[in-house]
């Protein structure tokens, strides 16, 4: 729900609305206990970029952008889903092999298998096997191996910027990325509604958003 349609709602301002609204997406937040929480099994990887498209953009901000030699600013995003299972996902500086891999290995147990794209960067991870599908080639399912699972996770985030945000700054990308990983674990549809207040109401515990530190 965008905090505009909230605000009406709840009979408050927008900016309060949006100030609960980003408090809930912190509570969200994975805990990332590397102990416990690391998937396994098949899993799938990919990658996302989050941002507005250059043809959309008014024709002075194209020319400014023009001059200072800026494409248009995307947002790269990872995400790892466990098959028909949770999904962990993050915000990247960039999606270089050091980057992803890393956040493949904070992520997935070793042993697990890893499904991809042909993208090179998850090439050279030994402890997990590997299969990849190759999208340039209109390669989309290997037998049991494909991406289809998170792809649908992005399909979701995109929905949602679109159709319901309209827009994310960077800023705060993270926090609307830990409300979809919530959504895709334990918020999922599947749960009874009861159930997925109690893990809401659960991760609250321990943390604090006050206004001074969303908008620093």
């Amino acid at each position: 729900m965008s905090s505009l349609q909230l605000s009406e709602k709840l009979e408050i301002t927008q900016k309060s609305a949006w100030f609960l609204l980003q408090r809930i997406r912190k509570a969200c937040e994975d805990d990332n206990n590397p102990s416990i929480d690391l998937l396994r099994g098949i899993a799938e990887a990919d990658e996302t970029y989050i941002g507005g498209k250059e043809k959309n953009k008014h024709a002075s901000q194209k020319r400014r952008e023009r001059r200072a030699g800026r494409p248009a600013p995307k947002i790269p995003v990872f995400g790892i889903r466990q098959r028909n299972g949770s999904l962990k996902a993050q915000v990247l500086p960039d999606t270089t092999r050091s980057t992803i891999q890393a956040a493949v290995r904070a992520a997935l147990q070793p042993g697990s298998i890893l499904c991809t794209d042909e993208h090179p960067a998850y090439k050279g991870m030994p402890e997990y096997y590997h299969h990849h599908v190759s999208h340039s080639a209109k390669q989309y399912v290997d037998g049991p191996y494909h991406t289809n699972g998170i792809e649908s996770v992005w399909a979701v985030l995109k929905r949602s910027y679109v159709g319901i945000h309209h827009w994310f700054s960077p800023k705060h990308m993270q926090l609307y990325i830990n409300e979809l990983s919530f959504r895709f674990k334990s918020g999922r549809r599947k749960i009874p509604i009861a159930q997925r207040m109690n893990s809401l109401i659960a991760m609250c515990f321990g943390k604090r958003l006050t206004y001074a530190q969303l908008i620093a």
